[in-house]
């Protein structure tokens, strides 16, 4: 509903407010005038009208004063005709306005939010048929000037259909509208509002603050609606805010009805917490009439300044929307309008039956809570008491821009007076009657600062952007209620500063103590991804663990990311720890246990050595070549001590060492255990008087085969540390949270070669050996060196499959309980039963003995 300002000049100038009323006043049309030789009419929407949805009740389909209709009072909206009616009183006190020449007067009607009663209203308006105005006819010296309306878009456009054909000037009071500022479609038409093109950034400011991402939208199903509708989704979607529903409400009373019966099930199925309200008070009358009190529990409202949440039918309705929080424009006071309205009453203005009828509905309401019998209205009491259900103490943005736009046709008035004074003079007494074209170019060049220091502009081209104070409304257990300032959204602002929340005045206003979930799905913890739902809105997911070896560190994360290769996961998977940092240490167990018995073989095997030089003369040692045995015991003693490289942080300089000194050792002990073997089978098989086979028996021979096959395995190591050396590398991956540091080989295929060059050399050993065992010797060393070199094949194959399993620093044990267990093998096969005959049983080790044991041909060499 649309006030609307028309100005009028009058036969006669009555000093005081008249009011006509209809047998049904005041269901028909009130009407309060107050005559002066400027007069300004008034359309305000006072109350509202129940429209009749039956048939032949079309529009005009009986007279308008034909019977009474049900209406309801819009008591807050009195506010707008006491700003009205305070406006004209400061400007006719003003000597500066009007040039002390003429004076402004009023005539109030009722504007309704409905196309019918609207069209109605204003046709009985321009066609001079309303009984409610006295005299007046709709004739050339008598036609309205100006007319100031538009509380809405709808009705602006409604209302401006009829005037525009008389070029009656139209300012609009309500909410700014770009498509009211088409000149070629609404060249007559002025807006005095602030731009709110802002308003929907702060509105998802405040979403984003909350962290709200599934919000709903009700707003009108007008062309400001759907321009609403745009900018807040394209605005939402900028900052990952789905929009769950968007319902639009018929601007139109008589489809209200109507629109309850789908309108209103959605939302109560819905899900939704936190809803947005675009739309004026009138527009969305479904909110205040529709509903019992109870439905909208428990919802967030975010309301635009055009939708007075305090205005409902029944008084407790106010815990529907308790805690709701309302974009309301930031206006100055004007000085002395408090005043003003704590000294109204009927009885100062006695004659004003509006007044009278406004103040028995209002205070009738707050006295019917505190005692039913009560049915006297209190007439000398204050608006001060009413609640604010009733009626607000601080002047709102509309009834702001009512006061403003009064202004601005006194001083358009007063500009076109002042130049039709310079052409000709005006007599005392005579009539000043100015056309309504005359008044469009004073009024777009209006411009003035109003009494609480605003710059006011008619041009709609100068407005600027509207600010914002965030209200919230609190409707206390006492049944009283109240509006209180929790933050504000200044769009021109440097960034920070335009947009500031009190959080805790907000979450204590709320039924709990934590601020409300406005989400479709509950927030993904740090450690967990989210994953959309099919078919559903982006704000719809589901939640999964992060895989292993992933991390989320962030609430929402749509993605799992690795942790660097120095750090790992936590059990939460929220953020990774720095890995420990780990090698194959002489202080572990693991390590020392290796290290340990390393130290002791080799000292075992030098004890050993020892012993065979001691018993170097007997005939056990000098069997088989005694510079082999030494040979192959030092050999020993260097691959338990070789193992020691594999132990402690590995460098550079021991990474080269490891695999080349064990190489080569272990193909010297292998070598030496190969010409062994082929000294007894020469010794025993091929030996014949003259035969050339003699020559493999003398100890050249055998050294020659320790040269020749460790200087191929030297070949092999030099080739190997030539090309891809080994180095010192940090395995990340192996072991879970640690870094494990060791030696790559460098080569896969060298290291592999020379694994295989020392396999190849046992098992042709073994052979030999094999085939040597049942050779008649006291001391036959085959069937020794048969058992040294199956165990040794044994610790060597499995080596193979149990180190590609290992990882870590395990493969590096692995390689060395090998080496140590091969070592031993050959160590406890081949030398242990001979210290025990030198050692335990030195009767043995006598030529006696051995040559009373002799049974066949041969001859044990020295």
């Amino acid at each position: 509903m649309i006030p609307v300002l028309l100005v009028m000049l009058p036969q006669h100038s009555p000093s005081v407010p008249q009011t006509k009323k209809s047998p049904c006043f005041p269901k028909t049309s009130p009407s309060l005038s107050k005559d002066g030789d400027l007069v300004i009419g008034t359309f305000l929407p006072l109350y509202s009208v129940k429209v009749s949805s039956a048939k032949g009740a079309g529009l005009f389909g009986s007279h308008p004063d034909s019977g009474c209709r049900d209406y309801k009072w819009l008591h807050k909206n009195y506010q707008q005709a006491l700003a009205l009616v305070f406006a004209v009183e400061e400007i006719n006190k003003d000597p500066n306005l009007l040039l002390n020449i003429s004076s402004l007067g009023f005539h109030l009607y009722n504007a309704y939010h409905s196309d019918e009663r609207t069209l109605e209203t204003s046709l009985r308006w321009l066609s001079g048929q309303s009984q409610l105005v006295p005299n007046y006819r709709f004739r050339g010296q008598e036609k309205s000037v100006v007319v100031i309306g538009g509380a809405t878009s709808a009705l602006s456009v409604q209302m401006g259909t009829l005037l525009d054909l008389y070029k009656v000037p139209q300012i609009s009071y309500g909410p700014f509208d770009s498509i009211l500022s088409d000149k070629s479609q609404f060249p007559f038409l002025y807006q005095l509002a602030h731009s709110d093109s802002s308003l929907h950034h702060g509105m998802v400011q405040l979403m984003v603050h909350f962290e709200w991402t599934w919000v709903g939208l009700v707003t009108t199903d007008d062309m400001r609606g759907e321009e609403f509708l745009w900018n807040l989704r394209g605005d939402m979607i900028k900052h990952d805010i789905c929009l769950a529903y968007a319902e639009k409400i018929p601007v139109s009373e008589r489809r209200h009805t109507e629109s309850q019966d789908t309108f209103v099930p959605r939302i109560m199925q819905s899900s939704v917490k936190v809803i947005v309200i675009h739309g004026d008070t009138d527009s969305l009358m479904i909110l205040r009439y529709s509903q019992p009190f109870y439905f909208f529990l428990w919802k967030v409202w975010i309301s635009t300044y055009h939708l007075d949440i305090t205005m409902r039918p029944q008084w407790n309705d106010g815990y529907s929307f308790h805690g709701a929080l309302s974009f309301s424009q930031m206006t100055k006071d004007v000085p002395g309008f408090k005043t003003f309205l704590r000294t109204v009453n009927p009885e100062k203005y006695p004659k004003d039956i509006l007044l009278k009828e406004f103040w028995c509905s209002a205070f009738k309401g707050q006295e019917k809570l505190e005692n039913q019998d009560q049915k006297e209205c209190s007439s000398n009491a204050s608006l001060e008491a009413l609640s604010l259900r009733f009626f607000d103490m601080t002047m709102t943005s509309l009834t702001y821009t009512i006061y403003n736009a009064v202004y601005a046709v006194a001083w358009a008035l007063h500009d076109m007076l002042l130049m039709t004074s310079e052409r000709k003079s005006i007599r005392d007494g005579e009539s000043w009657t100015p056309q309504p074209w005359q008044l469009h170019s004073f009024l777009k060049n209006t411009q003035f600062i109003n009494s609480a220091g605003d710059q006011v502009f008619v041009d709609d081209t100068e407005n600027s952007e509207a600010q914002y104070d965030i209200m919230k409304y609190l409707f206390f257990q006492n049944e009283t209620e109240t509006l209180v300032k929790v933050g504000h959204f200044i769009p021109n602002a440097p960034l920070g500063q335009d947009f500031t929340i009190w959080e805790e005045e907000i979450v204590q206003s709320w039924f709990e103590s934590k601020v409300p979930c406005g989400v479709c799905s509950e927030s993904c913890v740090p450690g967990f991804r989210k994953t959309p739902l099919e078919g559903e809105a982006a704000c719809c997911f589901d939640c999964f663990p992060c895989p292993e070896g992933e991390i989320s560190s962030q609430m929402n994360a749509e993605h799992c990311m690795k942790c660097p290769d120095i750090e790992y996961p936590n059990k939460e998977r929220d953020h990774c720890l720095p890995k420990i940092i780990t090698f194959l240490n002489v202080k572990d167990t693991l390590g020392m246990t290796l290290a340990l018995l390393a130290v002791f073989f080799s000292l075992l095997t030098a004890l050993v050595l020892w012993v065979f030089v001691k018993f170097q003369d007997t005939p056990i040692v000098k069997a088989n070549n005694r510079t082999l045995s030494y040979t192959l015991l030092v050999s020993l003693t260097f691959c338990f001590l070789c193992s020691l490289l594999f132990i402690g942080h590995p460098t550079t300089f021991t990474c080269l060492l490891q695999q080349t000194i064990f190489a080569v050792v272990f193909t010297v002990a292998v070598s030496s255990i190969l010409a062994k073997t082929i000294i007894v089978v020469v010794a025993f098989r091929s030996i014949k008087p003259g035969s050339r086979m003699r020559m493999f028996i003398q100890p050249r021979v055998s050294i020659n085969v320790i040269l020749i096959c460790s200087g191929i395995q030297v070949i092999f190591c030099g080739i190997w540390l030539g090309t891809y050396p080994p180095f010192p590398e940090a395995d990340t991956h192996s072991e879970y949270g640690h870094i494990i540091i060791r030696c790559n080989e460098g080569s896969v295929f060298a290291f592999y070669s020379v694994l295989g060059y020392v396999a190849l050399l046992a098992l042709g050993t073994f052979t030999v050996a094999f085939l040597a065992r049942n050779l008649p010797d006291t001391f036959n060393e085959a069937k020794y060196i048969t058992f040294s070199m199956l165990v040794f094949c044994s610790v060597w194959a499995s080596f193979l499959p149990t180190y590609q399993s290992s990882k870590g620093k395990a493969m590096v044990a692995v390689e060395i309980f090998s080496i140590l267990a091969s070592s031993a093998g050959i160590l406890g096969c081949i030398f242990v039963p001979k210290c025990y005959i030198i050692l335990l049983k030195p009767e043995r080790n006598t030529p006696e003995q051995l040559k009373n044991k002799q049974v066949s041909k041969g001859k044990i060499f020295p």
